[in-house]
């Protein structure tokens, strides 16, 4: 492979800039490498004005962006990783997955500094029937209302009224993207594990290249931190597992330490009537042994129905 600059695709999102960038950054740093990104609209941008489940059940951030690749119009491309499928796209692979960024939930209320000093029957935004599901097992008051937009958009419903007119009392984001975009101090607080558990992939990044491409590929390996890799490899099998897709109410959070992974999974029931949740720790190297064993697990108490009721 000659040294022409690397073409790197992403979502024009502020965010999703911001990731594409670190990485070309980081790119250049370790290998001195010229690199030149490539802005693509995809269809969960472009339709705005429904839940992301009713755009798409899996893939409307990435399906686009990744026929770019195939097409040979970009050279890699970089993706959030809970947006990512968990059935591999043909003639793509996943190259690279950068050391994690924050993985938790996180509270915006002008006011407050905990969920619970939100008032009762309060409004709370999330576009995410997980973060819905575990919000309202924890506290069945709150008025749920869903949103949708980049962060900026996100952030401006507490501050003015949306289409609906409705001046929310907080949203609940991610952790790793308000902080990536310089918005940490917008942070009420972040939100207890033990009661929240994250998306799969939450706060990982996974970046792709066309299968076979060997010189982008080595290029990329330095990226790559395998403790990281284990634990979203281990969330996404149990994701798949579960048959869930990446809108399901499905959290999950896997760590790595001296070769061994824990992983706790939960499924939620959308109105938060009920959480089944649970753990298993083993090899780092069986990780997605793990997920699958632990979906196994939740699906035999009945996880499953919850899943099948919240794509209807």
């Amino acid at each position: 492979m000659d040294r022409k600059a690397l073409r790197v695709g992403t979502r024009g999102s502020d965010l999703a800039l911001w990731q594409a960038r670190w990485v070309a950054g980081e790119l250049t740093r370790l290998g001195g490498r010229e690199v030149e990104l490539v802005t693509i609209r995809t269809r969960g941008d472009r339709v705005t004005d429904r839940p992301i489940a009713a755009v798409g059940t899996q893939g409307v951030f990435v399906r686009e962006v990744q026929e770019r690749l195939l097409a040979g119009e970009v050279d890699l491309v970089v993706h959030s990783m809970k947006d990512l499928e968990t059935v591999r796209a043909e003639g793509i692979a996943l190259a690279a997955v950068p050391p994690r960024g924050p993985v938790r939930d996180v509270l915006v209320a002008p006011g407050a500094r905990a969920l619970e000093d939100l008032p009762r029957g309060a409004a709370l935004g999330t576009g995410s029937p997980r973060r819905r599901a575990q919000l309202l097992a924890w506290r069945g008051d709150l008025r749920m209302v869903p949103i949708r937009g980049n962060v900026p958009t996100r952030l401006r419903r507490v501050e003015q009224p949306g289409p609906d007119g409705v001046v929310l009392d907080g949203v609940v984001l991610a952790e790793a993207g308000l902080l990536r975009l310089g918005l940490g101090a917008r942070i009420a607080c972040a939100l207890d594990l033990r009661r929240m558990l994250p998306a799969p992939g939450q706060g990982a990044l996974a970046i792709e290249c066309r299968a076979g491409d060997r010189a982008v590929a080595a290029e990329l390996a330095a990226l790559h931190d395998v403790p990281t890799a284990a634990a979203v490899a281990a969330e996404r099998a149990f994701l798949q597992e579960l048959r869930g897709g990446c809108h399901a109410p499905v959290g999950a959070l896997a760590r790595v330490e001296g070769g061994r992974l824990r992983l706790e999974g939960c499924v939620a029931e959308l109105e938060g009537r009920g959480v089944a949740r649970d753990g298993i720790e083993g090899r780092a190297a069986a990780a997605e042994e793990l997920g699958r064993q632990l979906a196994g697990v939740l699906l035999e108490r009945g996880a499953g129905e919850w899943i099948e009721a919240a794509r209807c």
